[in-house]
């Protein structure tokens, strides 16, 4: 059997047909010459997002689709892929193009060039592509997750990350996590960095959030945050006697 993967690309896609393909093209030419896997979690497209990928695994053989039955939402995407994936290092990109691709491999060098305790690098869009509102919206949330939690995110919504696998399946899974993956991360005791990277216009497809319907789900989740952040006790390491 060949060897595993060192890296799983995990991208979660919900009626993205228009963007998809592209963006799997993409992923695979800002990964080649590292070994890599693509997975494409298809949340129960009902457009033509799943057969337009499952076309491309003739051209690019690293690539791997999933499909949820039913739709369940951006963050069970990512943790099904990061379930199905074979590396220990996981990249995320969000699934409509913005992220750009080719800043993956130099969160996964950031990450490798630290210790075990660096569970997260996460990146922060510079010269952000998305409308005046949405932009207004992102800096009033951020600021005020950033204050409540602590977790030193200045913008925990970009979708481009890279972790550690063995780091992220130690979490306690809830709708929203990726929103929250920096402050879940610091209080398993692991250790956070962040980078720059680019950040383009939508070309195809429509926003699947609205402010009104995200500010109603940051409420609950960042009261669920606060709470088990409060109920967590640190060992401060393992060891055996």
């Amino acid at each position: 059997m060949a060897a595993p993967p060192d890296i799983s690309v995990v991208v979660p896609v919900f009626n993205e047909e228009g963007a998809a393909p592209d963006l799997a093209r993409e992923i695979a030419a800002a990964f080649a010459g590292r070994n890599h896997e693509i997975l494409f979690v298809d949340d129960a497209s009902r457009d033509g997002t799943l057969a337009a990928l499952t076309a491309l695994r003739s051209e690019i053989p690293q690539l791997r689709v999933l499909r949820h039955r039913a739709n369940a939402g951006q963050s069970r995407a990512i943790r099904s892929g990061v379930l199905a994936a074979r590396g220990a290092v996981i990249v995320t990109l969000d699934g409509d193009g913005q992220n750009d691709p080719a800043d993956g491999p130099a969160l996964v060098d950031r990450l490798a060039s630290g210790d075990a305790r660096l569970g997260l690098v996460g990146g922060e869009r510079v010269k952000r592509r998305d409308s005046a509102a949405k932009r207004v919206a992102s800096r009033v949330g951020n600021a005020t997750r950033k204050r409540l939690l602590q977790d030193g995110a200045r913008d925990t919504g970009c979708g481009l990350k890279a972790f550690r696998r063995d780091a992220f399946l130690r979490l306690p899974y809830f709708d929203h996590i990726h929103r929250y993956l920096p402050a879940m991360m610091m209080r398993e005791g692991y250790e956070i960095a962040f980078m720059p990277v680019n950040h383009r216009p939508r070309q195809t497809g429509a926003s699947k959030y609205t402010n009104l319907g995200r500010l109603w789900a940051s409420l609950s989740d960042l009261a669920g945050v606060m709470w088990l952040q409060r109920r967590s006790r640190d060992p401060s390491g393992v060891e055996e006697a």
